[in-house]
């Protein structure tokens, strides 16, 4: 019977079923969507200081669309900021303490204001401490009249040490129009904020960049081990067959969560870096199997006979013509793999074995929330970083779907 494909290569075949699967397209459109926000990292974040920690109690667990002003206080030390390129991966340090608020005015050199949800009489701050970086020590650069340390006002003529020692003289003019661009802002927190005042959308988007990292990690080392193991194993018979076989039966018994608890305890750490080697040791038995039956089948061919009666080394045959005709198979349970590993960190990261604090994970985000479950305006705490993972665990098996029934069309239910 003619087939629609049989003028087209078999690769385009296979393109053009994965392409005709619209839930595989759908979870392809979510994972490149999740790539995009792990890759554009701080310049799309609302918080883009390192970690999207930039919290203040006094709105703690805020429920999404909230909005608030903000005042932020200049810090009295020297802040270091990042360049350019570390400032996307790793966000840069704020000059700002912030403190949120109801209300505030100025009068003369002194900021006063209501801190938000509290009904007491306002709090007083110094307007050139809430503007400039004021040198916290004693310099006694300034005239013995000064009112204040490191700074002094006479007239409209501040003058003040910064941070670095130096006499700067500024007016109580510039000081306030500084203040109202500077240092007052609206800020809303879409998502809400978590139970330390932390914008959970950043923290969110953060969050992204561990679940991919962890997946491409431990994916590729489960690849290197399933690839060369499970090729020894099905390629050479006897005792080395018999040995990697029954080394992968004794780590597929054991629960992968399991074997990467037992992991992280004898490396001593915990930390992003073990979490990534942890899951990828675990995730390697599925690949290995797959590789050791397909290479015991195909070795048998004839046109793998053939390689023999040409002398060619056996990793050539291999790696050059063994491996090749089982790409498809590698490809999906490769996909499955990233949503498993996805699973894994979040579960390590709820026990507190991931990821160390404050750097956020979904997994230590739902850990959070669980510890506050039951008070008021807690629900979202758990809510949205339990669908952040559901969504992306989904997409990646979606794909993988989608590329089992391209490469195997007899498969293909759709």
């Amino acid at each position: 019977m003619a087939s629609e494909f049989e003028h087209i290569s078999p690769s385009s075949q296979i393109r053009k079923r994965l392409l005709s699967h619209k839930p595989a397209m759908f979870g392809l459109i979510v994972i490149l969507f999740a790539i995009f926000i792990a890759l554009a990292g701080h310049t799309i974040m609302p918080d883009k200081t390192p970690d999207a920690n930039d919290g203040a109690i006094q709105i703690s667990k805020q429920m999404p669309i909230f909005e608030t002003k903000i005042l932020k206080f200049r810090k009295r030390l020297e802040t270091q900021h990042a360049g350019f390129f570390e400032s996307i991966y790793n966000g840069d340090e704020t000059d700002y303490i912030i403190t949120p608020i109801d209300t505030f005015r100025i009068v003369g050199d002194t900021v006063f204001y209501k801190v938000y949800g509290k009904k007491q009489e306002e709090e007083a701050f110094s307007l050139i401490y809430a503007t400039k970086p004021v040198f916290t020590g004693h310099s006694n650069l300034l005239s013995d009249d000064s009112l204040h340390y490191n700074y002094q006002i006479k007239g409209d003529t501040v003058r003040y040490v910064d941070i670095q020692k130096r006499i700067r003289t500024t007016t109580l003019f510039e000081l306030k129009e500084e203040f109202q661009k500077e240092n007052i802002e609206t800020r809303t927190y879409w998502l809400g904020t978590d139970r330390l005042g932390r914008d959970i959308l950043s923290r969110l988007m953060y969050g992204t960049r561990i679940s991919l990292m962890i997946g491409t990690i431990a994916v590729l080392i489960s690849l290197a081990l399933g690839v060369t193991l499970g090729a020894l194993s099905g390629y050479f018979d006897g005792w080395i067959d018999n040995a990697i076989h029954w080394f992968m039966t004794v780590v597929w018994s054991i629960p992968s969560i399991m074997l990467v608890i037992a992991i992280t305890i004898v490396l001593q750490s915990k930390g992003v870096w073990v979490a990534f080697v942890a899951v990828g040791l675990t995730m390697w038995v599925e690949i290995a199997r797959i590789v050791r039956g397909k290479i015991k089948a195909i070795k048998r061919k004839p046109f793998i006979e053939a390689t023999h009666a040409f002398g060619m080394s056996h990793w050539r045959i291999i790696f050059r013509h063994i491996l090749p005709n089982m790409l498809g198979e590698i490809v999906v349970v490769t996909t499955s793999n990233f949503a498993a590993a996805i699973l894994i960190e979040a579960g390590l990261s709820f026990l507190g074995l991931g990821v160390k604090p404050p750097t956020p994970s979904w997994g230590m985000m739902v850990s959070e929330g669980y510890s506050v479950i039951g008070t008021s305006n807690s629900w979202h705490l758990i809510v949205f970083p339990s669908l952040c993972i559901s969504l992306l665990v989904l997409a990646f098996n979606l794909l993988g779907n989608g590329l089992r029934d391209a490469y195997d069309p007899n498969t293909n239910h759709g």
